[in-house]
């Protein structure tokens, strides 16, 4: 299992990037979750078995209407939860 913890920066809040990224997750094997930071940024956690499963999601996330919206990404391959269950909005 492979995962990532993303850090999009831009006009990221405010604009249903939390509830799109859902959305698009619901489309992909993909388990993880998504939060809005104080600072602004979003911060994404996803996960799956197939690294190309998992960069596919990420790209899509990057091609979709959000992208307009993304000016940066900070993305780190950390250890995977084996235990998370389904793609969630963190408040």
């Amino acid at each position: 299992m492979t995962a990532k913890h993303v850090f999009y920066t831009g006009h990221v809040q405010g604009v249903g990037f939390r509830y799109s990224t859902k959305r698009i997750a619901s489309g992909f094997d993909v388990t993880g979750w998504v939060k809005n930071l104080p600072d602004g940024r979003v911060e994404l956690f996803a996960q799956a078995l197939d690294i190309d499963e998992l960069d596919a999601f990420l790209e899509d996330i990057e091609r979709s209407s959000l992208g307009s919206h993304i000016k940066g990404s900070e993305v780190k391959v950390v250890p995977a939860e084996p235990n998370l269950r389904g793609f969630s909005i963190v408040r």
